[in-house]
C-alpha cells in the first residue's frame, strides 16, 4: 500500500510525465501522440527517450536555447524528480543518445504540429490586428546561422562566397514566414539552403492565406507570377515595389493613387496584365525616399491612399518578430545546434512552435486584461516559461496563469 500522498506509478516512467507550462498547453501530450504515430514514428520497444518526450526535449532546447543536450535534460525533470514517486528514477541521457533520438524522430513530426497549431490568434477585439475589415498578416524571409560541418554547409551553403567576397564562418538556413501583424504569431513557414531565394519559398505558405487577409510584402517579394499566385488565395495585397518596375498611369483617382497594370516580364504567352493599384510617397525631411505601393484594393472608398501608406509600417512588425526569435528566443548571435540538415529543419520548427505558444500566452493575458498584445513583454514572457518548466509546479500538464508583465507607457 503506498503511503498518503504517494502515487503508485504503474509501471510509468518519470519522462512520461514531463510538463512544460505554456508549451504543453498548446501541444498536450495526446495531439503529440497522435501526430508521433500519424508520422510513423511510434516505437516498437520501450527506450528511455519515447518519440513523445523527444518532441518535448526539442520544444525544451528550443526554450532553452544555449544550454547543452544533458542540461536540458536535467531542466526539465528537475522538479518531478524531488517529489520521489516513481518505481524507477530516470537517468538523464547522454548527449550521444539525445542525438540518436532526435535522428530517429527527424523533423516531420514538428512540420505536422506546426501546420496543426500555428494559425492566426487575433479575434475582432484584438487591438492592432485589424485594418478595417482586414486582419493584417506580412510575408518575408531571414537567414539563421548553422554548425560548420560538412552536411550543413553542403546543402544549406553560406553567405559571401562569391567572387570576391569573403566568406562567412556559418553555413545558413533560409526561412521565409507569414506572421499576423498584431500578434506576432507565426501562422506559415518554409526552409530552405541559402542558395534558394525567399521568393521561391513563400509559394510554399500560399495555402494559409485566405479572404479577408491583407498581405504585405517588402521589395524583396516580387514578380508577376507570385502576384497572381497570392492574389488567387482571396487575400488582399499590399506590397512595395522597385522603382524600375513599370507601372502606367490608366486612371489618377481623387485620394492621389491611380489605376496600373502589373505585366509579366518578357511574357510570351500573352498572358492578361493584373490591375492594381498604386500609391506613391515620400518620406524624410528631405522627400528623397520614394515608397510605391501596389495593392489589389482598387476602390479608394474601402482603403484610402492616405490610410494604406500609413498602414504599411505594421509590415515592420515581421521583423521585429523574427528578432525575437533569434536574439531574444535564441540568445546573442544564434547559431542552431543541429550538425545536419534534417536535424536544422527540426530545430527550425521547434522555434517557431515556442515562439508561437509564447505569443497566443501573450495574446490570452492581453484580452483578459484588455491591452493591446504590443504591451505585454515578450522577453518577460520567455522568463516566466522558463521558470515555470524548472519549477515543474504540477505533475500534469500545467495550466498558464496570467503573469507577464506590462511595459511601462
Amino acid at each position: 500500500m503506498p503511503r498518503p500522498g504517494q502515487v503508485k506509478s504503474s509501471g510509468e516512467r518519470l519522462s512520461d510525465r514531463i510538463a512544460l507550462g505554456v508549451l504543453t498547453r498548446a501541444l498536450p501530450p495526446e495531439l503529440v501522440d497522435e501526430v508521433v504515430a500519424e508520422c510513423g514514428r511510434v516505437e516498437q520497444r520501450s527506450r528511455l527517450l519515447p518519440a513523445r518526450v523527444v518532441v518535448y526535449f526539442v520544444l525544451a532546447m528550443c526554450l532553452f536555447s544555449g544550454q547543452g543536450y544533458e542540461e536540458v535534460a536535467r531542466l526539465l525533470t528537475h522538479g518531478l524528480e524531488r517529489v520521489r514517486r516513481w518505481e524507477k528514477p530516470w537517468q538523464v541521457p547522454t548527449t550521444a543518445a539525445i542525438g540518436r533520438a532526435r535522428r530517429r524522430l527527424g523533423p516531420e513530426p514538428l512540420k505536422v504540429l506546426f501546420d496543426r497549431v500555428c494559425r492566426p490568434v487575433a479575434t475582432q477585439e484584438t487591438a492592432g490586428a485589424w485594418y478595417r475589415r482586414w486582419r493584417l498578416v506580412a510575408v518575408d524571409g531571414s537567414t539563421i546561422d548553422v554548425p560548420d560541418t560538412e552536411a550543413n554547409s553542403a546543402f544549406f551553403g553560406r553567405p559571401g562566397s562569391g567572387r570576391g567576397q569573403q566568406r562567412s564562418a556559418y553555413p545558413q538556413v533560409r526561412v521565409a514566414a507569414l506572421v499576423e501583424c498584431g500578434t506576432h504569431a507565426v501562422f506559415a513557414a518554409a526552409t530552405g539552403p541559402l542558395s534558394v531565394h525567399e521568393q521561391r519559398l513563400v509559394p510554399g505558405l500560399l495555402s494559409r492565406l485566405e479572404p479577408g487577409m491583407l498581405v504585405m510584402a517588402d521589395r524583396g517579394i516580387t514578380g508577376f507570377e507570385l502576384w497572381q499566385a497570392t492574389s488567387a488565395t482571396g487575400a488582399d495585397l499590399l506590397w512595395r515595389v522597385r522603382k524600375n518596375v513599370v507601372l502606367p498611369v490608366l486612371e489618377h483617382l481623387d485620394d492621389g493613387s491611380y489605376l496600373s497594370r502589373i505585366v509579366a516580364r518578357g511574357d510570351h504567352r500573352h498572358r492578361d496584365p493584373a490591375p492594381v493599384r498604386v500609391i506613391e510617397y515620400t518620406l524624410g525631411d528631405d522627400h528623397d525616399t520614394v515608397y510605391r505601393l501596389v495593392t489589389t484594393i482598387r476602390d479608394p472608398a474601402q482603403a484610402p491612399a492616405k490610410e494604406l501608406a500609413a498602414l504599411y509600417h505594421q509590415r515592420w512588425e515581421i521583423e521585429n518578430t523574427l528578432d525575437e526569435i533569434k536574439t531574444h528566443q535564441g540568445g546573442h548571435q544564434l547559431v542552431l545546434r543541429s550538425r545536419d540538415p534534417a536535424g536544422v529543419e527540426q530545430e527550425v520548427y521547434g522555434f517557431l512552435l515556442v515562439h508561437h505558444a509564447l505569443r497566443e500566452t501573450i495574446h490570452h493575458t492581453a484580452h483578459q486584461a484588455g491591452l493591446d498584445p504590443d504591451r505585454i513583454s515578450f522577453t518577460r514572457t520567455l522568463h516566466a516559461a522558463r521558470r515555470h518548466v524548472t519549477g515543474q509546479a504540477a505533475l500534469s500538464p500545467l495550466t498558464t496563469q496570467a503573469g507577464p508583465e506590462t511595459h511601462k507607457p
